[in-house]
């Protein structure tokens, strides 16, 4: 096998002939000269349909390829550029890179799975690259994976939340498919001018074909959903809905500690129901011996605090018993209202008015099983990604990491074959 064959097949590039290699001692890098071959040659760089020749263009120009051990290699070929009766004068097309880019498939791929894997900076390190490069190479990867993609298209089931991406209030709109479990859409800031931009984005015929869309309670996202999907069912993710009850328990153990730290004047008690929090806040299977203690005495000494604690309980034994039998679940629900409302507690009194203002959603939980987990699983992907790379300056360099690895399939190494079972 002549060298040239070698390096062809170490170059991992189709289509292409190598003419020759040298070492350049200036530079300290290796220079493999290469040309498409026949069928590839005078194509439009954009494209790629056969083009006549135009001109010359800038001469030969390099692109960047794989190191071969701590040696940098580049490919240097003529750049000419060709007459395509549709985008007019452009360079050609070589087979080796991506039409406009400084770096080779190989290479961008490479690279592209770095930033999937592990934080930009370690990426631009071991590339030898800028950190802003390794973003191009991020925003070139996925455009180039979803050019021929629409991923908004065929949403039936949809899931949307906000995540806070940096201190001051900064957030981002996230929008999830439960079929596929990938994000569809992300955007810069929340509200209802960008949830907005997201049925522009979608049109009125695709969203005429949405069935469900879960959410938190937020106002903005019910607001929306009533003027652009009305036809749609609101799913209300049933976590919100029990940390609604556990938020009013938690008032209700304040104003019992206020009561026995002021009125009574027992500060024993006092210190009591100030160290019972997590034994009120735990599910009721989970309770250890000195937790389950703590509750039989609360249940001697306040039997209010102790009815707010049942009430906490049975709204989650509601959405546990959907699981199984979500007709019983609607009838327990509509039970929760009514004890809820006469129940005397001014915290659980206003929890159910607020559990009628989401009536409908609700009971959509309980019939359809969905939730937001999907979606609070991807804002946890997406917290790791701003860990890992110590925080980022824009929402767009987040959101461009997140569509690389939850918008698709993930970038795989080059010259890998994929694990078959």
């Amino acid at each position: 096998m002549s060298v040239f064959s070698i390096w062809k097949r170490t170059l991992t590039v189709e289509n292409t002939v190598v003419e020759g290699i040298r070492f350049d001692e200036s530079e300290q890098c290796v220079i493999v000269s290469v040309r498409p071959d026949a069928r590839s040659r005078q194509r439009c760089g954009i494209c790629r349909r056969p083009a006549a020749r135009y001109d010359a263009g800038r001469g030969r120009r390099r692109w960047r390829d794989l190191d071969h051990g701590a040696v940098r290699v580049f490919l240097e070929a003529d750049a000419p550029r060709v007459g395509c009766h549709i985008h007019g004068s452009v360079v050609a097309w070589v087979p080796w890179a991506r039409h406009g880019a400084g770096h080779t498939l190989a290479f961008d791929q490479q690279a592209a799975w770095m930033a999937a894997e592990c934080s930009k900076t370690a990426t631009a390190a071991l590339m030898r690259i800028s950190w802003r490069t390794a973003g191009a190479i991020v925003a070139r990867f996925v455009a180039d994976r979803d050019r021929d993609v629409d991923r908004l298209a065929g949403l039936r089931r949809i899931g949307i939340d906000e995540i806070s991406h940096r201190r001051g209030q900064k957030y981002m709109t996230v929008v999830v498919c439960h079929d596929t479990g990938r994000v569809v859409w992300m955007a810069d800031g929340h509200g209802k001018h960008v949830l907005h931009r997201f049925f522009d984005g979608l049109g009125p015929g695709r969203t005429g074909r949405l069935i469900d869309i879960s959410a938190d309670g937020a106002g903005w996202i019910a607001g929306v959903l009533a003027e652009r999907a009305p036809h749609a069912r609101r799913v209300m993710d049933p976590f919100h809905v029990v940390a609604w009850a556990t938020t009013a328990l938690d008032a209700e153990r304040r104003t019992a500690w206020n009561r026995a730290r002021h009125s009574l004047g027992d500060r024993e008690t006092a210190r009591a129901l100030k160290d019972s929090r997590f034994a009120l806040w735990k599910n009721s299977d989970d309770l250890t011996d000195r937790q389950a203690a703590k509750l039989a005495w609360i249940a001697a000494t306040d039997p209010q605090l102790h009815r707010a604690w049942r009430l906490k309980e049975a709204l989650r034994t509601v959405f546990t018993l959907a699981k199984s039998r979500p007709t019983a679940a609607l009838k327990a629900l509509d039970r929760w209202i009514a004890w809820a409302r006469r129940c005397r507690i001014p915290t659980f009194v206003d929890l159910q008015r607020k559990i009628m203002r989401h009536y409908d959603a609700i009971r959509a939980a309980l019939t359809t099983g969905m939730s937001n987990g999907l979606i609070e699983s991807t804002n946890t992907k997406t917290r790791l990604i701003i860990r890992r790379g110590f925080g980022f300056h824009t929402a767009n360099a987040i959101i461009a990491l997140v569509m690389l690895t939850l918008g698709g399939p993930r970038p795989q190494l080059p010259g890998r074959q994929l694990a078959t079972e």
